[in-house]
């Protein structure tokens, strides 16, 4: 899977692919752990494996706002605080048992150094970060909340019934009450 993830742009030979997979870890994160909490520094990247995350932060009045979702075979960091050295203004939680491939970020600084195509390919991923943040924003000022639901219903069907209804609700700017008449509403 860790393999045909970085084949899949075109950039790195089977050799480089190999010589990256060492650099791995895998790890099993426990639903509910975090893989990051607000105020600690990202020193690391993952690639989900299994499982599935969400991005959180708490509101000034402490209020829990999911504002993401991560589900596998894509990328995970606090992406700010891992370009910035900068501590994390976000919680990455575990929604269901997962199982993450883990790279340190020293580890992944020294490929950019030893080879250009690595620098290639964190451009590549910063620029989809870049046009999810904006389709996210685009979302949340154009869609409704019915929209924005069968939108992440029909990217993600099989995961959508795992994420708790809160979360879910959050992440959408609805309440659990809007929620289930939304999903009263609409029949896949």
């Amino acid at each position: 899977m860790i393999q045909g993830f970085f084949q899949n742009f075109n950039l790195f030979s089977e050799d480089e692919v190999e010589a990256f997979l060492e650099l791995f870890e895998l790890r099993k994160v426990n639903k509910n752990d975090y893989f990051i909490r607000e105020g600690e520094k990202c020193k690391e990247v993952a690639l989900i494996k299994s499982g599935i995350f969400r991005s959180f932060y708490l509101s000034d009045d402490g209020k829990d706002m999911t504002y993401c979702f991560r589900f596998p075979n894509t990328m995970m960091a606090a992406y700010s605080s891992f370009i910035s050295g900068s501590l994390s203004r976000e919680n990455m939680q575990a929604i269901t048992d997962a199982e993450l491939f883990v790279v340190k970020k020293e580890k992944l600084d020294k490929m950019i150094q030893d080879n250009l195509n690595w620098t290639k390919f964190l451009k590549i991923i910063a620029e989809q970060e870049y046009l999810e943040l904006e389709n996210r924003f685009f979302q949340l000022q154009r869609d409704s909340a019915s929209q924005r639901y069968v939108s992440l219903f029909e990217n993600y069907p099989d995961y959508i019934q795992n994420i708790p209804l809160q979360y879910l609700a959050s992440y959408l700017g609805i309440t659990q009450r809007h929620l289930s008449r939304i999903r009263k509403e609409i029949s896949f």
